[in-house]
């Protein structure tokens, strides 16, 4: 996505910073506001994945970038080294970047997390339990709380300065104003006040009484506060840390290695000592290492990755292939034109890191209320203080008020209120089939109008099925079945297994075992070795799979069909073109049945004996049975349906026309399909993209919702937002339902948490507060907040 309407001349350099010290989306757009200042400068920021991409010119040093963002307030390193050459096709600036992210930023959130935890519970426990209130008990509760304020919340007090130096308030600077002030009264009531007095206690009383705060101590609250953000926190950073999943798994969808030819003879070498020129060897069922043109030997090539059709690629010599993509058929020999950061492989991941880093983070709905919220808890502070003086309290009876203003502004709840509900609300998810990433999600759902779909293993099945069998006049519909059967099952191309799979089905009494794996006796399943169309002696005379015929003399016929000998009879089985070539008969029926299953969008495959058309198989991708129930909730929903796909108009009009969608764009690659969903945002719609495939993960990247098939690749689910862990596709508007039902609780779990504490602010104006209460309005909150996060376990579809 172009940012940027600056010449390209003035920014001729690209660089990726890590950025550390971001708490927030607000922190990203501070910092790319200072880079995008710097002359011949462009920059976008992503919170997701801590990383900065700059464009900069002859004029800039990356060092001046770094210093830059180091005066904001944040951290900024370079990035490491390209990893070994060892590592698969695509290995180049996009996968430097994906290494340091597998470490991924859960881990010293965590240590942070449960070392709070350990020292925080005695604390609150000895505050709320009189009885164990033993001689000196409040000593050993500042011994345990000052390593949970000052280390714990080292993050929190980090952000809060820099919020503080660009005069913006945050959810850190709440926290940290509280947490500071209940611990700083809490040490000058031990040092100064009477609290550290021998036998003091906190007896349980939640009676209204003015105090001048010098025998009362907070360290529960500063030590449990800490504690309780630090638990939100940190199921955030697990969220987060998958946000550079994307990219590994695209990258590791490469070869790990190749057989060269050198001298004429095949060395296996890793992919990355390739070079421009090579020529390798790709035997069936293997993956392409790399980008090139075929020089020898013909095949089908599943590239469904990148063109989203379902129906492998024919290619012969002069054929252009792509790496990653699986070679379904006979040996080729391939020259290399491509290798490493050039190839589609890694352009596809520069594609998905792109979106992610055009996707902006939304940010956290606590910050945007803790930003009017602060203000005026300052305010009220300072103003409490003010009235206390001015009436002549005296100063100990005014800062006591002051500070129990801000003491109670700080609501424990605020940590839960977000992580509860989405623990609450993914588990009863996962019960669904829909697993929700993280909080930032359920913002994009609110406001999604739009929900683009792709077509082939999302609308459809993903894999060729025998729809109808059109006989010739005076032709058994059986028979035609059953022989055209016997020849596929020696092949192993997808249309072919499609065919041979339903003739065994129609011939085998338990046909469930068969129609999984059909193969001739000596050929390996497809799963193993798909040695498709290619002679082979071992069907030579022997019994066919589930009962079909034997068959003899089997051949294929390049990229067109297959030929076999079947109980005396030379059978001919592929597209018209080959029927037409070897001067067979075709009646009338035959070519009318060829067009009208070419028309809706259909494969015809014909069959042929004895000099004669005896028929047509067609196949398809089927469309799923829930596909057409699905569309019709997003509809009811008030959901706009469009089907994206890469393959061709007639097929994707078909589909859509099946399931009851009007909007269709088709013949689109990745690229396209990223492009197709920028524009429709453009046009004001907030979009939601479902997928499954590799060549959809840009797309559900950069949508502003990405719903991922859980039957689809690793890489389209780790670019998702959600993932439905089932195929079917009524999932997506129970899962929209259900991440709007989700943020719906978050928002009541916020409002209850900031109005527990408001309601206390004018005790603690007034004077009146002491700890049971500042204890009990916090554990209350968080209960409540607790108790309407559960709430979301009786979710129903």
């Amino acid at each position: 996505m172009t940012t940027t309407g600056k010449p390209l001349e003035s920014a001729p350099h690209r660089i990726e910073l890590a950025i550390g010290g971001m708490t927030c989306a607000s922190c990203a757009a501070r910092i790319e506001k200072k880079l995008n200042r710097m002359d011949g400068v462009t920059a976008t920021v992503n919170y997701a994945t801590e990383k900065a991409t700059v464009d900069y010119g002859a004029a800039t040093t990356p060092d001046d970038l770094i210093a830059t963002v180091r005066r904001t307030g944040y951290t900024a390193a370079l990035p490491p080294p390209p990893a070994p050459a060892a590592e698969p096709t695509g290995t180049g600036p996009t996968a430097a970047g994906s290494t340091a992210a597998a470490a991924g930023p859960a881990d010293p959130v965590r240590t942070r997390f449960w070392v709070s935890v350990l020292l925080s519970v005695p604390v609150v426990v000895l505050a709320m339990v009189p009885a164990w209130q033993f001689t000196y008990w409040q000593w050993l509760s500042l011994v345990l709380a000052a390593p949970v304020v000052v280390y714990g919340g080292a993050p929190f007090h980090r952000a809060a300065w820099v919020n503080l130096r660009h005069g913006a308030a945050t959810m850190d600077t709440l926290v940290s104003l509280g947490t500071l002030a209940a611990f700083g009264w809490s040490v000058w009531a031990l040092f100064l006040g009477t609290a550290g007095e021998p036998g003091m206690t906190h007896p349980f009383s939640l009676a209204i009484s003015r105090t001048d705060g010098a025998g009362n101590i907070y360290l529960e609250a500063a030590a449990g506060v800490t504690t309780f953000i630090l638990a939100g926190r940190y199921f955030e950073a697990r969220a987060k840390r998958t946000a550079g999943a994307a990219l590994r798994a695209l990258l590791e969808l490469g070869a790990k290695d190749v057989a060269v030819l050198r001298a004429g003879v095949e060395t296996r070498v890793p992919v990355g000592q390739l070079v421009v020129g090579d020529r390798f060897v790709v035997r069936p069922g293997e993956k392409i290492a790399t980008d090139g043109v075929v020089d020898e030997g013909t095949s089908a090539v599943d590239a469904s990755m990148l063109t989203g059709e379902s129906v492998p690629v024919e290619v012969g010599p002069g054929s252009a292939v792509v790496g990653a993509t699986v070679n379904a058929g006979g040996r080729l020999v391939v020259t290399v034109t491509r290798v490493g950061a050039d190839t589609q492989l890694a352009q596809m991941a520069r594609l998905v890191e792109q979106a992610q880093t055009g996707k902006a983070a939304v940010q956290r709905l606590a910050d945007r209320i803790s930003g009017v919220f602060v203000p005026i808890v300052i305010a009220l502070a300072v103003g409490t203080l003010g009235w206390w003086l001015g009436v002549g309290a005296g100063p100990a009876a005014a800062f006591t008020a002051a500070v129990a203003v801000l003491i109670i502004a700080c609501p424990c709840a605020l940590g839960l209120a977000t992580p509860t509900a989405l623990l609450v609300g993914t588990g009863r998810g996962a019960q669904l089939g829909i697993l929700i990433k993280g909080p930032e999600v359920l913002e994009s759902t609110r406001q999604v109008d739009t929900v683009v779909l792709d077509k082939t293993g999302t609308v459809t099945t993903g894999r060729m099925t025998l729809v109808d069998v059109v006989p010739a006049a005076d032709q058994d519909r059986a028979e035609l079945l059953r022989l055209a059967g016997a020849v596929e099952a020696a092949s192993e191309h997808p249309i072919a297994r499609a065919i041979a799979t339903a003739a065994e089905r129609s011939t085998a009494p338990e046909p469930a075992a068969a129609a999984e794996q059909p193969t001739a006796e000596g050929s390996a399943p497809a799963a193993e070795q798909p040695t498709a169309a290619v002679p082979t002696a071992a069907a030579v005379g022997k019994p066919g799979p589930a009962g079909l015929p034997p068959v003899s003399g089997f051949a294929n016929v390049e990229g067109l069909g297959v030929t076999g000998t079947v109980e005396r009879r030379q059978v001919l089985v592929g597209r018209l073109r080959l029927v037409r070539e070897r001067e067979v008969d075709v009646p009338v029926e035959v070519r009318r049945a060829v067009t009208e299953a070419e028309a809706g969008g259909r494969t015809a495959v014909v069959a042929a004996w004895d000099g004669r058309a005896r028929g047509v198989l067609v196949v398809a991708d089927v469309v799923k049975p829930t596909s057409r129930a699905a569309i019709d909730r997003l509809r009811a929903m008030g959901l706009r349906p469009v089907l994206l796909t890469g393959d061709n108009a007639t097929v994707a009009r078909a589909t859509a026309a099946e399931v009851g969608i009007d909007e269709v764009i088709a013949e689109v690659l990745p690229a396209g399909k990223v492009e197709v969903v920028e524009r429709l945002q453009g046009e004001g719609r907030v979009v939601a993209m479902v997928g499954d495939g590799i060549n959809d993960a840009a797309a559900l990247a950069r949508a502003d919702l990405g719903l991922a098939m859980g039957t689809g690749t690793d890489v389209a689910i780790e670019a998702s937002d959600l993932t439905l862990v089932r195929g079917d596709l009524t999932a997506v508007p129970e899962a929209i339902r259900l991440a709007r039902h989700t943020l719906r609780i978050i928002r009541q779990n916020l409002f209850w948490a900031f109005a527990y504490n408001v309601a206390a602010l004018p005790l603690a104006a007034a004077g009146l507060l002491n700890p049971m209460i500042a204890g009990a309005a916090m554990a209350f909150s968080s209960v409540f907040v607790v108790a309407n996060s559960l709430r979301l376990r009786a979710f129903t579809p």
